[in-house]
């Protein structure tokens, strides 16, 4: 089962974290996360990443904002196809990682890149479940993860 871990800015990762707690009670466990505070060193990060990932045979690792130190962190945890990085995490992407961790670590980044993406839609003054009238091309199907 591939191991999550989720490094943003504080406190965004341990806020996430208790989102899924709130809506996955017994998935929130099993995600591992580090927020970054503004006066740690890089290599103190480097250490605490590696630390909450050694025994991780795969990684999926999330992070906040491409470029920024909690992304250039997690990107040194990359090697040789065992550990991959998403930038832009969002509770959508989150939860689908964590709902699927049991596939294999391509599968899995596939999904949760998806599953930010498509968590973010325009919402209305009706949401759209209660909107009449058809939304989708015929082959969309309302509830495939």
């Amino acid at each position: 089962m591939t191991t999550i871990l989720v490094i943003a800015h504080t406190p965004l990762a341990t806020a996430l974290q208790s989102c899924v707690r709130h809506i996955l009670p017994d998935a929130a466990d099993e995600l591992r996360t580090l927020d970054v505070d503004a006066n740690q060193s890089p290599e103190e990060i480097f250490a605490a990443a590696k630390l909450l990932s050694h025994d991780a045979d795969e990684l999926l690792v999330l992070t906040d904002i491409f470029g920024a130190t909690p992304a250039n962190t997690a990107g040194q945890l990359v090697d040789d196809g065992h550990c991959r990085v998403l930038a832009g995490v969002n509770l959508p992407m989150l939860l689908r990682s964590v709902c699927y961790r049991h596939e294999s670590l391509d599968a899995l980044a596939t999904r949760a890149q998806a599953g930010g993406a498509q968590g973010i839609m325009p919402v209305g003054c009706t949401a759209p479940q209660n909107q009449t009238g058809p939304r989708h091309a015929p082959s969309y199907h309302d509830h495939q993860q």
